[in-house]
């Protein structure tokens, strides 16, 4: 399944079930730190939570995506400041901005290195690329072990924190400075999960074969419906990489 397809399947419950605007104004503030004076382009705004939260915090923030549905969400949110685009080749002029964020999307982007060439196209001299990457982490709970379980499901990250500095090195950006800190709040019931898992949100679901959901999924699924209290939320603080970039 297309990444574009992917996303345009589970547009309409995004936003409910990942945490909406709550989540997107967090995830702004922590960004909103490190940005540089000017236009910020977020790649891969999906429906335009951490965008939307940026501007409201002053900044003017545009908007691209492969995903069109995921970009009529967006376009209420940033109205006027969306494009349907691919991160491997951005439709904007050389040097169109001082800011490019990207918040969970460079392992979705199919070749990161491509993506981070046209990042160092798309900034001025001076501007900066902030990315929020690689796997998050929470303390252990019994939705995280659920989790956990599916981990076997993932593929090699291509955006860990060595692999992303070097591929930022060979198109000139340099790093300023990289976390893994705090960066959301969620709470989570076990029947939200649930939910998530069987509707495959996650991307390392999209392409599961029925064998590899009957043996590894089914069972983690079996888990979460027998968790007492299905509808009380977990709170979990979840931690994630910070990297900042400066293009030279």
């Amino acid at each position: 399944m297309s990444e574009a397809k992917a996303f345009d399947r589970v547009a309409d419950d995004y936003d409910r079930m990942r945490g909406g605007m709550e989540r997107g104004r967090q995830a702004a503030a922590q960004l909103a730190e490190d940005l540089a004076p000017g236009p910020v382009l977020e790649v891969g705004v999906g429906t335009g939570v951490v965008a939307a939260g940026l501007a409201e915090l002053g900044h003017e923030v545009h908007g691209v995506d492969v995903s069109p549905a995921m970009l009529a969400r967006a376009a209420e949110r940033l109205p006027g400041r969306v494009s349907v685009g691919d991160a491997r080749a951005l439709p904007f002029p050389a040097g169109s901005f001082d800011n490019v964020v990207f918040t969970h999307v460079l392992h979705l982007v199919g070749d990161m290195p491509q993506a981070l060439r046209e990042t160092a196209r798309v900034l001025r001299p001076g501007g900066r690329l902030l990315a929020v990457h690689g796997d998050p982490a929470a303390d252990p709970d019994e939705l995280v072990a659920v989790l956990d379980r599916l981990a076997v499901l993932q593929p090699p990250r291509p955006d860990t924190p060595e692999r992303l500095d070097a591929a930022a090195r060979a198109v000139g950006l340099e790093r300023l400075r990289h976390e893994f800190a705090p960066d959301y709040e969620r709470a989570t019931s076990p029947r939200q999960l649930l939910e998530s898992l069987e509707r495959r949100m996650p991307p390392y679901l999209w392409d599961v074969d029925d064998a590899t959901w009957a043996r590894v999924v089914e069972p983690a699924l079996a888990d979460l419906r027998a968790l007492p209290d299905p509808d009380r939320p977990r709170v979990q603080q979840w931690r994630v990489h910070r990297s900042v970039y400066v293009r030279s």
